[in-house]
């Protein structure tokens, strides 16, 4: 729970850098997040409502947290668009946020391992 909320301490912080670690849990507490109110959605039968606040509410942290993660692998956050490309760049952004982090410091801050 700690790593999700880091993320949310971090909110609009789009400098520095983020280990696999915070990136994975943020996003599998989103998902698990998501499920339980498409659940609670439809057993209410409501419009979307509960999904749609979820969603406003972690829209720029999980920018900040992906963008960081780019850093975290020595790659500037305008990597970010290329998530604009159909099918292929969410694949490529998968791939760079399962790679492993840049060992020593880089441009963007010293390994997050190391703190």
């Amino acid at each position: 729970m700690n790593w999700y909320l880091t993320a949310f301490k971090k909110y609009a912080v789009f400098s520095g850098r983020s280990r696999r670690k915070e990136f994975w849990i943020f996003s599998a507490m989103n998902t698990l997040i998501y499920a339980l109110l498409a659940f609670l959605e439809f057993q209410l039968n409501s419009p979307g409502y509960f999904m749609l606040a979820f969603t406003l509410i972690i829209f720029i942290p999980s920018i900040a947290v992906t963008i960081r993660r780019l850093h975290d692998t020595s790659r500037s956050g305008w990597w970010f668009l290329i998530y604009a490309i159909p099918v292929v760049g969410p694949l490529i952004i998968l791939f760079f946020m399962a790679k492993n982090s840049t060992e020593e410091e880089n441009d963007f801050g010293q390994n997050p391992k190391l703190n």
